[in-house]
């Protein structure tokens, strides 16, 4: 009997190793040529790896979930050894010889009229039985490459590509066109020269440290749910319009929609005080105050989230006055300890990007955060004694983040909805 050791083939470039996900074949099992034996997984694809000697599974080198090397040998396949020629006559060896002699004769010259072809320049894995197929019938990278396969991951099987060659066989050979007009000799693609960069290291910020942690902390300590909802603003944007220049020219600073978007959340956190909690272990606090912290982009990508302190207390003048003193500050790296600590919920403008909405992750240890979409005009259906017309409004989405472990759906979509209310529902005649 002879051994042949089953090896773990090429899988693609940049591949190295494998892991076993299961083995079709046990020891002492019978195997086929091209019958697949074994499973394997790398970073890229699953393949199935084939056998290419009919004989008996003798030896199992690796376990499912083992890692193997490229190259290494897996298995030991025991097969049957050709049976050795018998002594014959003078002239029966002489035949035989001069036939062997023939073969080789013609084995070099298919060698050296087909080109031996590449398969290095294909990420697709194609067993050695497939590649040897390929090479002999001179089928090209490109078109093995376009072959349908109907193994594991589209794997080009033995009968893949046989029933491939049997159909290019049968395809009737084109007689050249007659050309009857000069036709220009198409140039060569120049070659472009591929040039590896050194890649750039960027080490960390304390700051940018203490956001990874805190983030990863949040995903892995609360299961995060989101509820979106659609707000009809158009009230509000008229109305900011109409107040916005006699509020610079009084107070000397901007009027933006922030405090307006922080006054609703207020007024929504008293209707339902269990979004304004925090979690510690089986307990459930229920804050009293109501400190609504505002995500605020610092000039260096980092992000920092001051607090407005007892927001339901706040006038719309107030709060404003606030909220561009918490950000002017906070761009300028000048912000209190006690400013950016105590928060019982979060609110984060990401449609000051151009984001029309998102899934913000929730601040420890609070249970929910609240993602203010951009603001824009798109139609709408408006409803009018005289019937529905189609109509410019301006809209945008809240995305609301909370804490499943406390905050069912019901809850989380019922805040977000009266949040949308209180801004659709605007006053047109309030003052500042």
């Amino acid at each position: 009997m002879a051994r042949y050791e089953l090896k773990l083939p090429a899988m693609g470039e940049s591949v190295a190793e494998a892991t076993i996900t299961n083995w079709l074949k046990n020891i002492g099992d019978h195997i086929e040529a091209e019958e697949t034996i074994v499973e394997v997984a790398t970073d890229k694809v699953d393949s199935e790896v084939p056998c290419e000697v009919s004989g008996t599974v003798a030896e199992i080198l690796f376990k499912v979930d083992d890692v193997v090397k490229i190259g290494q040998v897996m298995a030991i396949i025991e097969t049957e050894q050709t049976a050795s020629v018998p002594t014959e006559t003078t002239k029966s060896v002489q035949q035989s010889a001069e036939i062997l002699t023939q073969n080789i004769t013609q084995i070099k010259e298919t060698t050296l009229s087909t080109p031996k072809t590449d398969f290095t320049g294909s990420d697709r894995f194609y067993s050695p039985l497939v590649k040897n197929i390929a090479q002999k019938e001179g089928i090209s990278l490109n078109e093995l490459n376009n072959i349908k396969g109907t193994g594991l991951n589209d794997r080009v099987t033995k009968d893949d590509i046989l029933s491939y060659l049997s159909q290019r066989s049968q395809q009737p050979t084109q007689a050249a066109p007659t050309v009857t007009t000069p036709v220009a000799t198409p140039t060569a693609a120049p070659q472009r020269t591929y040039t590896k960069h050194a890649d750039q290291r960027i080490e960390m910020s304390r700051m940018g440290k203490i956001i990874a942690e805190h983030m990863s902390h949040s995903k892995h300590t609360s299961p995060h749910v989101q509820s979106f909802s659609e707000v009809d603003v158009t009230r509000i944007w008229q109305w900011r319009n109409k107040v916005k220049k006699e509020f610079e020219a009084r107070e000397g600073e901007k009027f933006t929609f922030t405090p307006i978007f922080m006054e609703a959340v207020a007024k929504a956190l008293i209707d339902f005080p269990m979004m304004n909690i925090s979690v510690e272990g089986t307990t459930i606090i229920k804050k009293k105050n109501i400190n609504i912290g505002m995500a605020t982009a610092l000039p260096d990508g980092n992000l920092i989230v001051p607090v407005i302190k007892n927001a339901d207390e706040l006038s719309l003048r107030g709060m404003s006055k606030i909220v561009n003193d918490l950000a002017r500050r906070a761009r300028a790296n000048a912000l209190k300890p006690d400013e950016v600590k105590d928060g019982t919920y979060t609110v984060t403008n990401i449609g000051s990007f151009g984001n029309v909405f998102g899934t913000p992750i929730i601040n420890q240890p609070q249970v929910g955060i609240l993602a203010i979409g951009a603001i824009r005009k798109v139609p709408a259906v408006i409803e009018t004694p005289e019937g529905d017309v189609i109509g410019i409004r301006y809209k945008m989405m809240l995305s609301h983040s909370y804490d499943h472990r406390v905050v069912n759906g019901a809850l989380g979509g019922m805040f977000v909805q009266r949040v949308a209310d209180y801004l659709e529902k605007w006053d047109m005649n309030r003052t500042l």
